[in-house]
């Protein structure tokens, strides 16, 4: 599979200065932790999940996790469970000659007992099976979890890859912060080669205060959150070869609702598209031919703002800054906003190359090829490897190409 990848071949031409590269579920960890983009969640009970996998396929998702927690019932786990084992068995006929890719798939268990059981019970379908998410890990619950998911490799034959997620009270409350921060990064670095990312549970973290946060502010305005982020970063999310890749929060919105501020979205990107968009039409979902369609910048800015997205591109803008890549999405329309500002642009590809060429030549500092930075080789050193990772997989847009038009090519189909 691809980033990208759903888009005419001339589309992508005229987008992407270096397109993105593929990548399988046997590529190494770093590249599968930086592809992974906007994750969407779905519940395990849906009855026709199998279907469902293949149409976000067709529409350019890579990774989804498959929910038998928060967004059951209690009394729909079982359910969920027989409903799984039987849409991978639909799912697995798909792939049997290995000439159509599948997105990146996880399950969200309950319970560390639900890993080794389902692993066995889904036979020959594990195969598509990319790992599991550990609901609510602290230092205490995530050794049972992460010894669990061991047996299950034993089991299933080959690397399954574990994503905890930080959303326990523990996490929240001052008082014991630290002391679950530096007990899960022991634990971790324990089962290193096993985990792939680090999930943020923003939404149980809230909940500990009684708390959410409405769609004109992002997760960084809501102190104590921006605070939780923060020190999960400094201790997890370090680029000295301790870290782990953390991803940013779900953004829970997607209904239109009256506003109490004004969009967050600037005009001048969208109107700098000269023409309007440019996008692709295409079928790939229902079989359609593929072709191109033109909507104006300012129509396209319109739909993102009925839609509640400008809060969420404003957000996954500071996710990035904050240190987090990639994204939890609870609904489609949220994921080509994070592809599309996780490509790179070519003003960052420029200065991580010369960065990097700086720092094999002995260090130093040099203006950047834009002539309005300063790049010094070894403090931007990691920036610039994270840089060329991320270009590896999502590609380096053209030195024309902006934002905006990267999603309206992916948001106008």
């Amino acid at each position: 599979m691809r980033h990208f990848g759903h888009l005419a071949d001339d589309v992508r031409g005229r987008l992407f200065l270096e397109p993105p590269r593929p990548f399988s579920s046997e590529s190494e960890a770093a590249v599968l932790a930086t592809a992974l983009g906007g994750t969407l969640y779905s519940p395990a009970t849906r009855p026709a999940l199998a279907a469902d996998i293949r149409k976000q396929a067709a529409r350019g998702v890579v990774s989804m996790v498959l929910c038998l927690e928060d967004a059951i019932a209690d009394h729909e786990v079982g359910a969920g469970e027989r409903n799984l084992v039987e849409q991978f068995n639909d799912l697995v006929m798909d792939f049997t000659d290995c000439t159509q890719s599948h997105p990146l798939l996880f399950i969200r268990v309950r319970t560390a007992s639900q890993i080794v059981d389902l692993t066995r019970r889904l036979g020959p379908a594990v195969r598509l099976l990319t790992g599991f998410v550990l609901p609510k890990f602290t230092g205490h619950s995530g050794g049972g979890y992460l010894d669990a998911l061991a047996e299950a490799e034993t089991v299933a034959g080959r690397r399954l890859y574990a994503m905890p997620v930080l959303e326990s009270p523990e996490l929240a409350h001052l008082e014991t912060r630290r002391e679950q921060l530096f007990g899960i990064a022991r634990l971790l670095a324990e089962h290193r080669d096993r985990v792939l990312a680090v999930r943020l549970g923003v939404t149980d973290l809230c909940s500990a205060y009684g708390l959410r946060r409405s769609p004109d502010l992002t997760a960084y305005d809501v102190a104590l959150v921006a605070g939780v982020i923060g020190d999960v970063v400094n201790v997890l999310g370090r680029a000295d070869g301790t870290g782990f890749t953390v991803t940013g929060p779900v953004w829970e919105y997607f209904p239109v609702q009256e506003r109490m501020f004004r969009p967050q979205l600037r005009r001048t990107p969208f109107a700098e598209v000269a023409g309007g968009a440019r996008g692709t039409a295409n079928g790939a979902a229902n079989g359609a031919a593929t072709g191109t369609v033109r909507v104006s910048g300012e129509e396209v800015r319109r739909r993102i703002i009925e839609h509640d997205l400008d809060g969420l591109i404003r957000e996954i803008e500071l996710d990035r800054a904050n240190g987090l890549l990639g994204k939890t999405c609870i609904h489609p329309s949220h994921v080509p906003a994070v592809h599309a500002l996780s490509v790179v642009t070519h003003e960052e590809y420029c200065d991580a190359r010369d960065i990097l060429r700086q720092e094999q030549g002995g260090g130093g500092v040099l203006r950047s090829a834009y002539t309005n930075k300063m790049n010094e080789a070894r403090p931007h050193r990691a920036w610039a490897e994270r840089v060329l990772l991320r270009a590896r997989v999502f590609g380096v847009a053209r030195e024309d190409v902006s934002f905006a038009e990267l999603l309206m090519s992916t948001l106008i189909r």
